[in-house]
């Protein structure tokens, strides 16, 4: 079994899951944990048993020690550290969005399919052993005929720094969007072809909308809404819910249920011609981090696709993009 070395860069929230998950694999070595806060990278080095850590990771880009490399810094800086990538033949695991507008995240796309190296972008979801089981109940037929979605991802926000630091690159429904965008094209195959919604500044200093709807409209007629804030004044919710023609799928994390969260993630069936509930205890990860690692290792040794694909996630994150031009014009933007 080859052991990879991998760097990361961004010692900060979505950084640290990276490690906390990866950093006792068998053939996994963290060679270095790099931050622009020394201390963070310090403090993630000791943590998770990486051999170095610094703020400059353009010198690891040459070590020969480095197979990968996760970008797990703020969305502006994606593009350029994937292109120093590129140069120097890392391959990369990177965060989402891959930039904070559609033309460098066309950039990012001709970079990814004209250099050497396997590219993974961090759609977690596609790892989600909840997301990949609703995907199959509703393309089983168990709903019916998809017509509705509804999603909410609202966060009570008690670190402002760190989300007006996101805040800075773009908004909830760019950030977080393209995750749920994805989810619904991947589930039906079918693609958005229309986004519309509203936005506003709950916290008036906040540097972008903080608090955004994104109502959408598939090419297969299924229509439904994305609601996402990041406000100190907002309640916490994760709520999905999947509504077909014969019934509906809702899930509750395990985090989130008031009972049995031993049991995993709760997903609810609805039968809506019995009346009757089906209740299914589903153990699975959030953010499975290393599956993601898998995934890119198994593109590096066998040549696979990406789970996603680049074209769906440049799809995902061009709709994204428009959904936020769209809250920002209040206008309809169709694709």
């Amino acid at each position: 079994m080859k052991k990879y070395g991998i760097m990361v860069i961004g010692c900060g929230h979505i950084g640290r899951q990276h490690l906390k998950n990866i950093y006792y694999r068998d053939n996994i070595q963290i060679i270095a944990t790099i931050d622009k806060d020394e201390e963070s990278a310090k403090l993630a080095a000791r943590k998770y048993g990486s051999l170095e850590y610094g703020t400059d990771y353009r010198k690891y880009l040459t070590d020969d020690r480095v197979d990968i490399v996760i970008i797990a810094t703020y969305t502006v800086t994606h593009l350029p550290i994937l292109k120093e990538c590129a140069e120097n033949g890392k391959h990369v695991l990177c965060e989402k969005p891959i930039a904070s507008n559609l033309a460098d995240g066309e950039e990012f796309v001709r970079i990814v399919k004209t250099s050497k190296i396997k590219v993974l972008v961090a759609h977690i979801l596609r790892h989600n052993k909840s997301y990949i089981k609703i995907r199959e109940m509703i393309r089983s037929g168990a709903i019916g005929e998809l017509k509705t979605v509804r999603m909410v991802q609202n966060h009570h926000v008690l670190d402002v720094e760190r989300f007006s630091n996101l805040l800075k690159d773009c908004s909830p429904v760019l950030d977080c969007g393209v995750h749920y965008i994805d989810v619904m094209q991947w589930f039906t195959d079918s693609k958005v072809c229309e986004v519309s919604g509203v936005g506003t500044k709950i916290d008036s200093s906040a540097p972008n909308n903080d608090y955004t709807i994104m109502t959408f409209r598939m090419e297969n007629g299924c229509v439904g809404y994305y609601e996402a804030g990041w406000n100190r004044n907002i309640e916490s919710q994760n709520m999905k819910e999947f509504i077909g023609t014969k019934g509906r799928i809702s899930l509750v994390l395990k985090e989130m249920r008031a009972n049995d969260r031993e049991e995993g993630d709760l997903i609810t069936l609805y039968n809506g011609e019995s009346g009757e509930y089906r209740i299914i205890n589903n153990d699975s990860q959030y953010k499975d981090m290393y599956g993601q690692v898998c995934t890119l290792i198994d593109m590096i040794e066998n040549n696979t696709e990406g789970n996603p694909t680049i074209e769906s996630v440049f799809s995902a994150f061009k709709t994204a993009c428009l959904a936020q031009e769209a809250i920002e014009k209040n206008t309809i933007i169709r694709l």
